[in-house]
């Protein structure tokens, strides 16, 4: 979720954006997890109602209004602090009314929902072809080495399913002894599927003995991230005061891709709700370093597909959840058009930006995935059904792609975003420089704070904050108790402010057919997760702190596949499949 990889440290990261070394307060914000609608995320924790004392501990003064207008920004005179007091009990009474009531579990959306197409604005899709379930395979013989096989993309995994040179149990077991021997290393494992898991391996391995497929993914193992819901099956949020959670039902991406065949064979680590990479078990490890943790909020599922436990993973993203686990593990993430993936079963932290999203280990698989879980769900009013067309086969000559060239001045691992650049050149994309204008993108992040204080309302009010193992003022519970002071005025300015950054971003992109940027720059993070558009993050290098580097490209809404096509020429160039030291021995 946040691009901070290390909470625990006084190191910075040499990719840490300059705001975040600069505001911890915001830092915090940049959080990234996803939403839901459909599971008991918070039901099993949560009061029915919360007891209130029948009179407030002090009555409110003319003092406490004018202390208060220091948390708001505001001032008010004398004689308007005399009226107002007078009848702001009547507010506090209506707060109080609807606690009485009833207390909000976290599967409860707004009615307000938010929509990333603007009125008369509609989404420019670019790339209109290109099946997203074609199969490309690379090596059609089966390795003799399990390392090698783990680490296949999964058109190749499919293929040795489909012509019986690997049985769906046996794939099933490799992940899961590799799930067993580096997983603790890396504390990205919450909970190992071992017995559901090869059970319907062996019922897959019957269905295809009698002739029958499920497409692409019948048989491959796969992670999710430890917020989405499995009937029966612990889904703690990363969080201590979740830890013994057992959901009654599945979320619907998880159903969706057991249907399509794909085995579940671990419930992957994310930092406490959908922060960082420290949970109630550690700290998750990058493959590259362990010395180094994996960033987060997806920590888990980025570090568990990099160093080859697993085919696949979910994650989410609010905020960097996607992109900044992919960059300190060197894997490939997308995050796709708000509302393409359905969020119901799924812990939410912000219903108008998370987003549901695979990590992978090639660009070619990420479509593959996202085919299986695109579409809208009856439980999730925020979700779509749009095509999605992965661009398979198609050629990026002609595409262009706008820079901010601001966004790589004074970067310390410039000469890896220039030969990315040198790379799309090569295969016949037009670069164009671009200007983002100088906005207060910061301002964005009270929008993911204030509804965050909101999904987790209970734990603030209950004390059972203390018992998450961050606790640093930059951790989640100090900010969701200050954020109770964001003034409910503001939080609608900000929405008004949204919108405007929304017409900005739908001006410059309608003069390019994509961005290219550093992950933490410009305020390219929060704007965009703020816009709804998508975004792939693609590995280019080492950089200087022997870590891995991606690139960022944005792209229209609903485009997801000229992405792809840009992605994989990206890979093709500069990246080659490099393997980390975790996982490769």
């Amino acid at each position: 979720m946040s691009p901070m990889h290390d909470h625990t440290s006084p190191h910075v990261s040499m990719h840490e954006p300059p705001v975040m070394r600069r505001r911890g307060f915001l830092a915090l914000l940049s959080a990234a997890a996803l939403t839901n609608v459909k599971g008991s995320a918070e039901a099993s924790a949560a009061p029915k109602s919360i007891d209130l004392p029948a009179e407030s501990p002090s009555p409110i003064t003319l003092r406490t209004i004018e202390e208060a207008e220091k948390l708001a920004g505001v001032q008010f005179t004398p004689s308007e602090r005399t009226t107002m007091v007078r009848t702001i009990g009547e507010q506090v009474e209506m707060f109080k009314q609807r606690l009485e009531y009833s207390s909000l579990t976290n599967n409860v959306a707004p009615a307000t929902m938010f929509n990333p197409i603007l009125p008369n604005h509609p989404p420019r899709e670019i790339t209109v072809g290109g099946s997203s379930g074609s199969l490309l395979v690379t090596q059609k013989q089966l390795p003799s080495s399990d390392i090698d096989v783990a680490f296949a993309g999964l058109a190749n995994l499919s293929h040795w399913i489909h012509t019986k040179q690997i049985s769906c149990e046996r794939l099933t077991r490799i992940y899961l002894d590799r799930l067993k021997q580096f997983g603790k290393r890396l504390l990205c494992t919450i909970t190992i599927i071992e017995r559901q898991s090869i059970e319907q391996a062996k019922v897959l391995d019957q269905e295809l003995a009698q002739g029958h497929s499920r497409g692409i993914l019948h048989g491959i193992p796969w992670g999710a991230k430890d917020l989405f819901d499995t009937k029966g099956i612990k889904t703690t949020f990363g969080a201590a005061t979740f830890k013994d959670r057992v959901p009654d039902d599945d979320s619907e991406v998880v159903t969706r891709l057991r249907n399509a065949g794909a085995i579940l064979v671990a419930k992957l680590s994310l930092g406490a709700l959908a922060y960082g990479d420290v949970w109630f078990g550690g700290k998750t490890r990058t493959p590259w370093n362990q010395d180094e943790g994996s960033s987060g909020s997806s920590a888990g599922s980025a570090a568990a597909t990099a160093s080859g436990l697993v085919g696949f993973s979910l994650g989410t993203e609010t905020s960097g959840s996607i992109i900044s686990p992919c960059q300190q593990c060197g894997a490939f993430g997308l995050r796709p058009t708000f509302g393409r993936v359905p969020r119901d079963g799924a812990m939410a932290l912000c219903w108008s930006l998370d987003k549901i999203g695979p990590i992978c280990r090639n660009v070619e698989d990420l479509g593959l995935v996202l085919s299986v879980i695109n579409g809208a769900s009856t439980m999730d009013p925020s979700s779509v059904t749009r095509p999605f067309h992965a661009g398979s086969g198609m050629s990026s000559r002609g595409l262009t792609v706008g820079v901010d060239r601001s966004w790589f001045k004074d970067h310390p691992d410039a000469d890896l975003f220039h030969a990315a650049e040198r790379a799309l050149k090569e295969s016949g994309v037009a670069i164009k420089s671009i200007e983002m204008p100088d906005l207060p993108w910061e301002s964005l992040y009270g929008i993911l704070t204030a509804e965050a204080t909101a999904a987790f309302e209970t734990l603030t009010r209950s004390g059972n904050d203390d018992q998450l193992t961050w606790q640093s003022p930059q951790a989640w519970p100090n900010t969701f108790r200050q954020s109770w002071f964001i003034p409910a005025p503001e939080y609608v300015q900000l929405q008004r402010f949204r919108r405007q950054v929304m017409e900005t971003y739908a001006r410059i992109m309608d003069t390019v057919d994509a961005l290219m940027t550093p992950p933490f720059t410009g305020g390219t993070l929060i704007a965009s997760n703020c816009t709804g558009h998508p975004a792939i993050a693609c590995p280019m290098g080492m950089g200087l702190d022997t870590l891995p580097r991606v690139v960022v490209l944005i792209g229209h809404l609903f485009d997801e596949g000229t992405l792809l096509r840009l992605g994989r020429e990206l890979q093709r160039r500069t990246w080659s499949a490099q393997r980390p030291p975790v996982g490769s021995s």
